[in-house]
């Protein structure tokens, strides 16, 4: 049996997308990924609040998660989404000026579930029911440093080429 996988570093704010690892690898133990290749690897940003698991903390919640849902698919690229439905709009930088405050939310949706109860998953830590998504990001979004409300942030291009490989159901690790 093989899986996909997909660890995301928050120290090196750093995705590494590993498809068809075989049954044997473990894809929670970090050092079992170290000397494989990851099929696809990106920068990212997460929280600017740092990490943590809590409703309302707008922080990145940390351990294992599964993609719940993807949405978007074939939506043109920056597409803007509020409350995961396309607004009709796409991000430019005119549409960004005339909404500084505005939480950009762009191209793609990857919906995370919390797999670990108490700590991710129900009650007042739940990554679902806190919105945390891997999302596409205005072009002007540096990547590479933490600077979203809670969400893992990608870059346009990016987003879609990991949203077209991977299924439903694949395995998250966001490790410190």
């Amino acid at each position: 049996m093989t899986g996909q996988h997909i660890h995301i570093s928050i120290a090196e704010q750093q995705l590494r997308f590993y498809d068809q690892l075989a049954a044997s690898v473990d894809p929670w133990a970090p050092e079992a990924l170290v000397l494989r290749e990851p099929a696809l690897q990106f920068a990212i940003s997460s929280s600017k609040n740092g990490v943590g698991q809590q409703m309302g903390s707008y922080k990145t919640p940390l351990g294992r998660h599964r993609i719940r849902a993807k949405i978007g698919a074939g939506a043109p690229l920056e597409t803007v989404f509020v409350g995961r439905r396309p607004t009709g709009e796409i991000w430019t930088p005119e549409l960004a000026a005339a909404g500084p405050q505005r939480d950009w939310i762009l191209t793609r949706i990857l919906w995370l579930c919390g797999l670990e109860p108490g700590h991710n998953r129900f009650g007042d830590c739940d990554t679902m029911r806190r919105y945390v998504y891997l999302h596409g990001s205005p072009p002007t979004v540096q990547m590479g440093e933490p600077g979203s409300i809670g969400c893992i942030r990608m870059r346009g291009p990016d987003i879609v080429e990991l949203f077209d490989r991977v299924r439903p159901g694949t395995t998250v690790l966001i490790a410190a």
